[in-house]
């Protein structure tokens, strides 16, 4: 979105909008954004915001619904169009196709940039419709048929428009957290923002690891304070890693990229507890067995303590994540969706694609039958 609004020379009005859907329940009794979270995405807003107050221009932060707000904003400005990346969720998609209808209204165009996935969908060997479940094939066949871009690189002078008041953003407070949570979240050290993914990103490189099986980068890549094609690139051009642990993180992006082209096939389907699978499998876990998991009380000790450090930090590892959802749904026979959701609202890392889609592999219900933790039914 940058290098295009720079090659056009096009004076921009940056916006973020605080969404109060994303801060509201489930139906599972969890919070769509758990405060850990909401923490970590306050750290990156501020981040941006930083950024582009150096480079002269304001960032325009409301909270609100984005379907009333950009259009009201964009008769404020004088804006010709509107940029946004792509999503492939429900939710998200529902919210930008609202967008897009309200500023319709006003004969504006909500232009769609792909921007979360390592290989472009017009890049691919295959139609959307015909991409294939398995993901050894899918990864066998895109490596052989397709390429992946180069970073897009952009220039550092931008134009901002500059009759901006400065916006401060809300608080955790009026997020609607409560001051026992504000109190929890200030003990996490985990930061957000692109400048500590740069950060972490160089600690990566060098070797710093914390887990072999993962990068530990998926907060931020999650967010996109860090780029997977900027990973991707590093870890192919910049790192000295051994081999092994190379692929192993190559294998985090290329899950990644799976994950969301499931989504695009597939939609809703990720979110239904019958999943893949021909019929949906028996739960006989207890609402007691759930709250008993989500704080660590189990009778598996190991499991406690990963669930703990997810409460207090918001991370555990791809594996450690396994451990802990295949206790849940096959130990304690409870709804994987219900686990699904706590990760929604404690994991930093957190996407609907990844997160769903893994805990449908963990289930036996999953898009990649090879890699279901279970036979389908």
């Amino acid at each position: 979105m940058l290098s295009l609004a720079t090659d056009k020379s096009v004076t921009m009005v940056p916006v973020y909008i605080f969404d109060p859907r994303i801060f509201s329940d489930t139906e599972f009794g969890t919070k769509k954004t758990g405060v850990l979270r909401a923490r970590f995405l306050l750290d990156s807003v501020r981040d941006l915001q930083n950024a582009i107050r150096q480079l002269d221009g304001e960032l325009i932060v409301r909270s609100g619904l984005p379907e009333e707000l950009l259009p009201e904003l964009a008769e404020r400005y004088g804006v010709d169009e509107v940029y946004h990346h792509r999503e492939v969720a429900h939710e998200e998609t529902l919210v930008s196709a609202q967008v897009e209808a309200a500023l319709w209204k006003l004969k504006l165009n909500l232009r769609h940039f792909i921007g979360h996935t390592l290989f472009h969908k017009e890049d691919l060997p295959f139609p959307i419709k015909d991409i294939p479940d398995e993901f050894n094939v899918f990864k066998k066949k895109t490596a052989r048929e397709s390429v992946i871009r180069p970073c897009i690189h952009y220039a550092n002078e931008f134009t901002f428009l500059h009759d901006i008041e400065p916006c401060d953003l809300p608080s955790l407070e009026e997020l609607g957290y409560s001051q026992l949570e504000i109190s929890r979240s200030e003990k996490s050290e985990i930061r957000g923002g692109a400048r500590e993914a740069e950060r972490q990103l160089n600690r990566v490189l060098k070797g710093a690891l914390l887990s072999e099986s993962d990068t530990g980068l998926s907060p931020w890549l999650s967010l996109g304070c860090l780029s997977v094609h900027t990973l991707y690139h590093a870890l192919n051009g910049e790192s000295s890693l051994p081999k092994a642990i190379t692929n192993a993180y190559m294998d985090e992006l290329w899950w990644h990229d799976y994950y969301r082209f499931m989504f695009k096939k597939y939609g809703n389907r990720f979110f239904k507890v019958q999943g893949f699978a021909s019929i949906a499998p028996d739960y006989k876990g207890s609402d007691e067995h759930f709250m008993q998991w989500k704080t660590g009380n189990t009778p598996n000790e190991h499991v406690n303590e990963l669930m703990l450090r997810l409460y207090n930090t918001g991370y555990i590892d791809c594996i450690e994540q396994m451990e802990v959802a295949t206790y849940l749904i096959h130990e304690l026979k409870v709804e994987w969706l219900r686990g699904a959701a706590y990760f929604e609202e404690a994991l930093l890392g957190y996407s609907p694609a990844t997160t769903y889609g893994r805990w449908a592999h963990f289930a036996g219900v999953g898009s990649s039958r090879k890699h279901n933790r279970m036979k389908f039914v």
